[in-house]
């Protein structure tokens, strides 16, 4: 491509990316060579040429898919495993332990709203635009009971689209998961107390400061095992 054409087509890819919208789907551009971003989009217009044919919607969100593991399995894909992490064995079967569930996902409960920077009834729409100062800000954890109603849960996070969370929370914060877990047996049971944060925040603060502190909190509740889920 000549060279206009080029620093454009890259500003394109890179507006997809975390910090510059929240809307996650195509993130997995930045890491396509400009050549092959051209060839996923060139695809992409094929397949929905075929889907105005016959409807086939899926062949669309295969595609996404399959480029999307594509782009994580290229240079650096590898980056994020830790041979040398921590491992702590378990004391007991997980049937017969404590299980808790910790979310970066920005859940809370409605009467309990953390209040970021100090606003009240801060909206999604203003969480996305103030993303660049979630992502300096030290995170704040939420509490939430393990039998509270999906209604009073609320949600607000700048870093990703929130409407999949909010039409379902157990996207990203699995509690009715862990309830029917509980009922089957498979782990003991539910930890009392749940806790949330917004995963956009200062990520040397949240190692250093904060998750050896919360790990503490989940000891002396009881907790054996906790169900991390990033987002």
């Amino acid at each position: 491509m000549p060279e206009p054409v080029t620093e454009t087509f890259e500003a394109f890819k890179n507006s997809f990316f975390y910090g510059s919208r929240s809307d996650l789907a195509f993130k997995f551009l930045k890491n396509l060579s400009n050549e092959d971003a051209a060839e996923f989009f060139r695809e992409l217009l094929e397949n929905l040429g075929r889907t105005v044919d016959d409807g086939d919607a899926g062949r669309l969100v295969r595609l996404a898919v399959e480029w999307q593991a594509r782009a994580y399995a290229g240079e650096g894909g590898g980056r994020w495993t830790y041979e040398d992490a921590p491992f702590a064995p378990l004391e007991k079967p997980v049937r017969e332990s404590v299980v808790g569930l910790l979310t970066s996902s920005g859940h809370f409960v409605e009467d309990d709203d953390p209040e970021p920077f100090g606003v009240k009834g801060m909206t999604q729409e203003e969480a996305c635009r103030r993303i660049k100062e979630f992502l300096k800000a030290p995170p704040t954890l939420s509490r939430i009971p393990a039998d509270v109603p999906a209604e009073r849960l609320r949600v607000r996070h700048g870093g990703y689209d929130v409407r999949a969370a909010q039409a379902d929370p157990n996207v990203v914060f699995p509690v009715d998961r862990l309830r029917e877990l509980e009922a089957e047996g498979a782990i003991g049971r539910r930890a009392g107390t749940f806790y949330s944060f917004v995963g956009a925040c200062s990520q040397l603060r949240l190692l250093r400061d904060h998750a050896p502190r919360w790990a503490g909190l989940l000891r002396d509740e009881g907790v054996a095992a906790v169900l991390l889920v990033p987002v």
